[in-house]
């Protein structure tokens, strides 16, 4: 027995390693773009605003696959499809290594939708077939927490590598990375469920749900016009990129601990929408702390950030709380894929929408200063929410 015990201890240590990298490698596009932001710009030739195009194509995929990804997830089982999403991130980091012009790079983002849309589906199985019922809250925190760990990865680590390797240098060394974790995830997962396996039924669009995806879509448009233009505005107010990237890198390291500490805190609450209003208000103060910034106030960035790490990359693990909770917003696997499509769609959306705001004004500041209208939008869905849910009960699960 005591034999035994080192090897079942390795293979949870596996599964929470593997969950916790499954949301984080799909992630980490849009951090290494704005961590090496400046040196994309410059050497691809293109306009700062057009660093928001590259997650146009990613997260439009991802949004239109996850309106029904889950029972792809549900008949290849999660071997296969941790396999798979890793396999997309190798395939995507090799090709932006590789591919010459600004144009190609795009169209090689694309293909890291698939492995996005799978990262919450895939996960969430695992969970519930590999991990303890009393481990699975503090698991769920942990794994959604690798998202934030992409980003800390990205600014900590990426740009000291592109200084020595350079921009497609430091993307190739995620290659290896994903594709020893696609085979990790073959070995470490069993086998596959059956084909005949439950498919998830579809959601119907009910008042509350669509409030919900409106106020995620809005955070969306929010966290990724912020983080992809955030080492560029930093440059431009004096900062060193070294510097800047370690701006990335704090932005993951908040939202890591937010996620971990919020994500209970909603959960003990009755009401849930209102957390998210008070999340998204201080990152509207936090995102117009940053418009004040300037080369002789540039604590004032490192505080802006800190405040939109710990508040606004809450809310999608808010969201998925809420989901689980109250069963008025209809079938959890259905209705996390819709939230997750419209937290998608608003990365899609986001940072090309301000950087062309931000072209045909002159300044990312103006441009980011839409940002705050947005926020401001999530707040009032919010508490739209909120009365709509205390009108018809919250149906809180056991």
């Amino acid at each position: 027995m005591t034999a035994m015990a080192p090897t079942r201890a390795g293979r949870e240590l596996g599964i929470r390693t593997l969950l916790v990298l499954a949301m984080a490698m799909p992630m980490l596009l849009l951090y290494a773009v704005s961590a090496l932001g400046p040196q994309l710009v410059r050497d691809l030739a293109i306009a700062p605003e057009s660093l928001g195009y590259f997650t146009v194509g990613s997260f439009g995929v991802a949004a239109v696959l996850s309106l029904r990804v889950g029972a792809l997830v549900s008949r290849v089982g999660v071997r296969y499809g941790l396999a798979m999403l890793f396999g997309s991130v190798a395939l995507t980091f090799a090709l932006m290594a590789s591919l010459p012009s600004f144009y190609s790079l795009l169209l090689a983002t694309a293909l890291l939708g698939l492995a996005q849309a799978l990262a919450n589906p895939v996960t969430n199985l695992l969970i519930a077939q590999r991990v303890a019922p009393q481990h699975k809250a503090f698991v769920v925190g942990l794994k959604q927490s690798g998202v934030q760990l992409a980003a800390l990865f990205a600014g900590a680590v990426l740009p000291s590598c592109a200084l020595q390797l350079g921009w497609r240098g430091a993307f190739a060394l995620v290659v290896p990375l994903a594709l020893m974790l696609s085979l990790l995830a073959l070995r470490q997962t069993g086998q596959p469920a059956a084909k005949d396996a439950a498919k998830a039924a579809a959601a119907t669009l009910n008042p509350r749900l669509g409030l919900l995806m409106a106020v995620q879509c809005c955070v969306g448009i929010a966290l990724s016009a912020f983080i992809t233009y955030l080492p560029l505005y930093a440059v431009s107010l004096g900062m060193a990129q070294a510097e800047a990237g370690l701006l990335v890198a704090l932005f993951g390291a908040m939202g890591m601990v937010s996620r971990l500490v919020m994500t209970p805190l909603g959960a003990r609450l009755r009401e849930e929408a209102f957390l998210l209003a008070g999340l998204l208000l201080v990152s509207g103060i936090s995102i117009a702390l940053a418009l004040q910034a300037d080369a002789a106030s540039s604590a004032l960035l490192w505080l802006a950030v800190t405040g939109v790490g710990l508040t606004a990359v809450a809310t999608n693990a808010i969201a998925m709380s809420m989901l689980i909770r109250d069963g008025a917003f209809g079938s959890v696997a259905s209705t996390s894929g819709m939230v997750s499509a419209a937290f998608f769609g608003g990365f899609a959306v986001g940072p090309a929408s301000i950087g062309e705001l931000a072209r045909r004004s002159g300044s990312l500041g103006s441009a980011w200063g839409a940002l705050l209208v947005v926020l401001a939008l999530g707040i009032v869905l919010s508490l739209l929410l909120a009365q709509l849910r205390r009108r018809g009960g919250a149906g809180v699960a056991a």
